[in-house]
């Protein structure tokens, strides 16, 4: 064990709703006027098809749908999973906060009902969705 550095005993992911991070980047990726990038994956026929039916569903070009979906899964995980390194006591500590999670009040309502700021301004965020359920 390195020193200053404390015994890991356990990985924690957690959902912190939006973090400053992510907010910041997202802010500094559209204040930056970018040229588009071709991006190039590969897949299979069947692969294809399922996204083009899809796509063709929502009136949206095979690109614009992809990339749309990629973008939602990376927000997603950018925004979900964060890792803790922890001692024994503060990692209790931690699991005691998140079992006991916090009274409803309407600050916590009006901020899970928020509108990410990556939405579009005619879409509100899904009311109610989380990363699963916090309480026992």
């Amino acid at each position: 064990m390195h020193a200053g550095k404390p015994a890991v005993y356990g990985q924690v992911t957690y959902n912190s709703g939006l973090t400053n991070a992510v907010r910041e980047r997202h802010l500094m990726a559209q204040a930056q006027a970018q040229e588009p990038v071709t991006i190039s994956i590969r897949a299979k026929a069947g692969q294809r098809d399922l996204i083009d039916q899809a796509a063709d569903r929502l009136g949206r070009s095979r690109s614009d749908f992809m990339l749309e979906a990629a973008c939602r899964k990376a927000e997603d995980v950018l925004l979900d999973q964060t890792y803790f390194a922890l001692d024994a006591n503060r990692m209790a500590a931690f699991q005691a906060l998140l079992d006991q999670p916090p009274a409803p009040t309407d600050r916590l309502r009006r901020t899970l009902e928020a509108r990410a700021p990556w939405a579009p301004s005619d879409t509100a965020a899904a009311p109610g969705r989380t990363a699963g359920p916090r309480g026992k």
